[in-house]
């Protein structure tokens, strides 16, 4: 099994609005679900400029944007796919 793909924005918006917890949310999540993710932080998602910055922080999960991202939002999609496969 592909690992699922954790992308966790740092841009300014982002990190403002709290990138930076969600940053510090993927050792919690590596140590949750070991090998079947794999968590990065990224310069930028680039999706602020097609939606609305009270959305942020946003994540990525296997490619859906998860607007106003969180530990919990994280996690259900993380459990959503896993339940799918």
């Amino acid at each position: 099994m592909k690992p699922i793909k954790i992308e966790i924005c740092l841009g300014t918006t982002c990190f403002v609005m709290g990138g930076e917890t969600l940053q510090n949310m993927g050792d919690m999540l590596k140590k949750k679900y070991g090998a079947k993710i794999e968590v990065e932080a990224v310069r930028c998602l680039e999706v602020c400029s097609s939606d609305n910055f009270s959305k942020a922080p946003y994540a990525r999960v296997d490619g859906e944007v998860i607007g106003e991202a969180s530990l919990e939002k994280v996690q259900a999609v993380i459990e959503k796919k896993l339940n799918h496969e």
